[in-house]
């Protein structure tokens, strides 16, 4: 680990660097939760490591940090994991570097979502020493190092662990940059839900000229994906966009120009919102397909293998809403946006345990080449989690 890796860290900046600095691309932890760790327990924080293992996947580490052990229980739920750098040649400064300029924190993971749990970091110290250790609750850091990967093993089986010991969570706030354009214009309260489907179309191969002896599995591909992107799935809810479906590729591994395969693949993505289910959903599109697929006739087949990452989710506006918008506003001077649009996250277990929403820095270079976060709004950030601990905790 760097040597920069101090245990006495606790300001926004210095720690969302020294963690930045830790290359922890999923599922490495590189040693951002001990840092992390070293730095909770001198507040009081008791630490403990949840690491699991799961057949087919990377064992991945996890920290579960909790001070209190009664009362209300209020929890900061994030990733340490991020994204790989993809080019670094492209990058201006180094992703492990971060370096300031210009205002700015670079690296990969200041946005999403380093710079986060450092403000969760910053902000408890914060409460912790204007109120003490005794303050009638409980405050949580849940920490997975599995977010960006398959979301396997981390926070699902945090979540299952917590709950089989019987650890309850009264509201939960996720670090994810939710942020749009300026700090604190937006927060969110749901997400849709996001389905993978393999299509597998097989028909009869045979020399292109001879047409009556062949079914072209391309030409049933092709007649299959416009049934599917003609006309919108549906308009929209009343707190979600319409649903959409995008292909992510076709292929037929085809190299000659007299032969027509009789077998093509591709994928699609869907993000549906709450209209739907993924089993409903799912139906729904089968029943357009194999629409096609009976017109066409023949002999062709087609096969699903199907992968559901979360199903959508809906926080209703409320007092764990009202609460961080209020602070959004008295510290940052900004009203927030009530949102359920964007990828998913976390958000989409915790939500079966308690009251979730999320709110971050501002999301615009997450995953991108010079990812960055402004360093005053991370100094907000802390200043809007310790508003939201003060008033949650109010005597």
């Amino acid at each position: 680990m760097p040597d920069t890796l101090a245990s006495n860290i606790t300001d926004v900046v210095d720690l969302t660097r020294a963690l930045v600095r830790c290359e922890s691309v999923t599922p490495k932890e590189a040693g951002a939760l001990q840092l992390l760790q070293r730095t909770l327990e001198p507040l009081g924080f008791h630490c403990e490591r949840m690491d699991f293992s799961q057949a087919g996947t990377d064992d991945v580490a996890n920290l579960y940090a909790r001070i209190g052990s009664g009362g209300r229980h209020f929890c900061f739920a994030g990733h340490s994991d991020v994204v790989p750098v993809g080019d670094l040649s492209s990058w201006t400064i180094g992703p492990f570097a971060a370096e300031l300029s210009d205002g700015y924190l670079f690296g990969r993971g200041a946005a999403d979502m380093k710079g986060a749990i450092a403000a969760f970091t910053d902000a408890a110290q914060r409460f912790l020493s204007r109120r003490g250790r005794d303050f009638g609750g409980s405050i949580s850091l849940l920490i997975t190092g599995d977010e960006e990967g398959p979301a396997v093993n981390g926070t699902v089986k945090m979540l299952k662990r917590l709950a089989e010991r019987g650890e309850t969570i009264d509201a939960c706030v996720v670090g994810e940059p939710t942020s749009s354009r300026r700090f604190g214009d937006m927060m969110k309260i749901g997400r849709r839900g996001s389905m993978t489907v393999d299509l597998t179309v097989r028909g009869v191969q045979g020399h292109v000229a001879y047409p009556e002896r062949l079914d072209n599995a391309i030409h049933r591909l092709s007649a299959i994906i416009e049934a599917l992107v003609r006309e919108p799935i549906d308009q929209g809810s009343t707190h979600f966009q319409p649903t959409s479906l995008q292909f992510t590729t076709v292929d037929v591994g085809n190299k000659a120009t007299n032969i027509a395969p009789g077998v093509a693949r591709a994928r699609f993505n869907t993000r549906f919102n709450d209209l739907w289910t993924s089993k409903t959903l799912l139906a729904h599109l089968k029943e357009r397909i194999e629409r096609v697929h009976a017109v066409l006739g023949g002999n062709g087949t087609i096969e699903y293998d199907v992968s559901v990452s979360g199903e959508s989710f809906y926080t209703p506006p409320g007092p764990l809403s009202d609460l961080v918008a209020g602070a959004i506003r008295d510290v940052a001077g900004v009203e927030a946006e009530l949102s359920t649009t964007g990828g998913t996250s976390d958000a989409r277990f915790i939500r079966s345990y308690c009251p979730v929403l999320e709110f971050g820095l501002v999301g615009e270079s997450m995953h991108k080449v010079d990812e960055k976060s402004a360093i005053a709004d991370l100094k907000t950030l802390a200043r809007v989690y310790e508003t939201v601990l003060d008033r949650y905790f109010a005597a």
